[in-house]
């Protein structure tokens, strides 16, 4: 497997074939259409950059979200954890019919929500009215009634705290009288009686205890009249509400058809996207973009059968890092994207570090969970959803990567002899009285040593492996002397280490000290010829005992895990009953295969990004991203 080879494409057409020519190129789903370069200004003076239905077409992928939120959330349509996608034709999927009749789905329910929210705008100020008529509800007096030819009336409040007695001394006076209509915790509320050639005095000597007047313009009829007609139209709203959620629950039979034009739309934006991306003078259109060059047979095709005239060349040397990333994969390799592009890819004249870290991964993973029921579980997990909900992208690889990872951890847990760790020996134990243990190799809790000296050894070929990527690559690049100081050097020094410890010679590991010596010496210059010496023992020496050493991990999280499932299965045999004895240990396995599930994961990939990646990799490749027909809820079949 290796990094898909690109061509340059430099295509121009007449402006007229625009729609079709970006039909054909989203149909063959292999062409990226570049951002124009508008810097020369000779092109800028001749042409000018597309224009598109973009804004309108994001317009009504919005309105298409929401009503499949109207329907998921009054409907009670609950989606699951994966999208089950039905498979349509292409021409299905591009059929205008469909797509005119879920827009016009889509347009009636938003325009039910938007009744809905007016509704409940509606409701909020009738609940708002109703709650300040509350307090009012007992007084048997109509709302527009001011007073008499002499008599002055006043609905007022006052805090909760106010001493309303005290009040009615302070207004002995005057020719006026408070009446107490109701109280809460916050207020008080009165009706004030007085003549009106004493208002502005009785009002004068309420100010110090903080009335205030309350009125309610254009209201007739008493408080509880008035209750009783918000009432009414209270519940003539909700109604009206329910039957604004009716019709969209209605409209939930168009769930699918509404998902399917939501991926159109989405389609649709992306041709509108790249038609902004072609520059034209409104005679003539030019663009250039990016086609592997495996797929350039059948661009070439549709470009001769739109007159297109075009070119396809290498990129050039300064281009290298514009050029976009596409990894070519197998069955094997493909679910290691995931690792990959959350690393970051890698440059576009770098390698594919998919095969080359694939076989390390999936073994590292299996040796640290180590356990034939949560390979099981995980194989199973992996392969199902794979196979029934077919998730694409991240999740794609996620659920593949745990398909591979479930058989190496199976294997690795026949090695070990681990099934949920020690179940069946416990519960053959409980059930027959007999002792029975499933056959191993090895044993995490017998052979820690034997695991963690492995385990370092394997970590040694994971490196290696690592600095030969990187030998061969300085050597394609003309740096052979840094090839033989940095790689073949440090393989003689850990062969002689090897063979001196073996106590079969130390003639090797002396040669290997005479280049380390030597490499400073021929490619330093003055005084660093010196200091480069120390400076590479010094950094070689602790960089690598570092790595190697960080790969003890296998060993340890192989142990933990091996031990904390015999520790949930000996707490679950105390009671020596059989099914407490299950319960038990189930909810421990489960803990630890959630916690193992994870922590494997991410130990993993530490040893791939830092251990690994480092000796060869170069990183900053842009994700190769064509015009394509990239669907959420459909598969469209050819």
């Amino acid at each position: 497997m290796a990094i898909v080879k690109m061509k340059k494409l430099r295509v121009m057409a007449l402006a007229e074939c625009r729609e079709d020519l970006l039909g054909g190129l989203q149909h063959l789903g292999c062409v990226e259409i570049s951002e124009p370069n508008l810097s020369d200004p000779a092109w800028s003076a001749l042409l000018r950059r597309g224009s598109s239905s973009l804004a309108q077409t994001r317009t009504e992928i919005a309105d298409a979200h929401t009503a499949l939120a109207a329907i998921k959330q009054h409907a009670k349509v609950k989606d699951g954890l994966f999208i089950q996608r039905r498979q349509v034709s292409e021409q299905e999927f591009l059929d205008p019919t469909g797509k005119e009749q879920a827009k016009a789905v889509s347009q009636k329910i938003g325009g039910a929500l938007r009744e809905i929210s007016r509704l409940q705008g509606d409701e909020a100020r009738l609940t708002a009215r109703r709650q300040a008529l509350t307090p009012w509800a007992s007084l048997d007096m109509p709302l527009e009634l001011e007073g008499t030819a002499h008599a002055r009336f006043r609905l007022m409040v006052c805090p909760s705290g106010t001493d309303i007695g005290a009040v009615r001394i302070a207004l002995a006076d005057v020719a006026a009288e408070l009446y107490e209509v109701s109280a809460d915790k916050q207020q008080t509320y009165v009706l004030l009686l007085c003549h009106r050639a004493e208002e502005e005095t009785a009002q004068e000597l309420l100010r110090p205890f903080n009335f205030s007047a309350v009125a309610f313009p254009g209201t007739t009829g008493t408080a509880a009249e008035n209750m009783d007609a918000l009432d009414q139209s209270l519940a003539d709203n909700k109604k009206a509400q329910e039957a604004a959620a009716a019709a969209i629950v209605q409209d939930a039979k168009s769930r699918d058809v509404l998902r399917m034009y939501l991926d159109q739309l989405r389609a649709e934006a992306e041709k509108d996207a790249s038609a902004e991306r072609l520059l034209t003078d409104g005679t003539i259109l030019f663009f250039e973009g990016w086609a592997p060059a495996e797929s350039l047979r059948e661009v070439e095709k549709l470009l001769q059968s739109m007159d297109c005239a075009w070119e396809a060349e290498d990129p050039a040397p300064e281009e290298i890092h514009d050029v976009p990333v596409r990894l070519k994969n197998n069955w094997l390799t493909k679910p290691l994207n995931m690792v990959t592009e959350m690393y970051s890819l890698p440059a576009y004249n770098n390698v594919d570090p998919n095969p080359l870290m694939a076989p390390f991964f999936i073994l590292f993973y299996g040796i640290m969970m180590a356990d034939m029921g949560y390979g099981l579980l995980m194989f199973l997990a992996g392969f199902f959803i794979s196979r029934k909900y077919r998730p694409k992208g991240t999740m794609g690889h996620l659920f593949g990567l745990m398909t591979l990872c479930g058989v190496s951890t199976f294997i690795m847990g026949a090695i070990t002899g681990g099934f949920f760790g020690d179940f069946l020996t416990q519960a053959v134990l409980l059930t027959t009285g007999k002792a029975f243990a499933l056959p191993a190799l090895f044993t995490p809790l017998d052979d820690t040593l034997m695991i963690l000296l492995g385990s370092m050894a394997l970590g040694l070929v994971h490196i290696i492996t690592g600095m030969a990527i990187s030998f061969v690559r300085k050597l394609q690049n003309g740096a052979v002397l840094d090839a033989v100081f940095e790689e073949v050097t440090w393989w003689v020094v850990f062969l002689g280490i090897g063979l001196t410890a073996l106590g079969i010679t130390n003639l090797v590991l002396y040669l290997g000290i005479l280049l380390v010596v030597a490499g400073p010496l021929i490619t330093g210059k003055g005084f660093g010829k010196v200091t480069g010496i120390f400076a590479s023992l010094y950094n070689h020496i602790t960089g690598y005992f570092g790595d190697i050493l960080s790969y003890s991990r296998l060993m340890a999280l192989m142990l933990a895990g091996s031990v904390i499932a015999q520790v949930f299965n000996t707490l679950g045999a105390i009671p020596g009953n059989i099914i407490v004895f299950i319960i038990i240990s189930m909810a421990g396995n489960a803990l630890n295969f959630a916690l193992n599930l994870l922590g494997c994961y991410v130990h993993d990939l530490r040893l791939q990004c830092l251990e690994f990646f480092n000796k060869f990799y170069e990183d900053g490749g842009k994700p190769f991203r064509p015009l394509a027909m990239d669907t959420k809820y459909v598969d469209i079949t050819e």
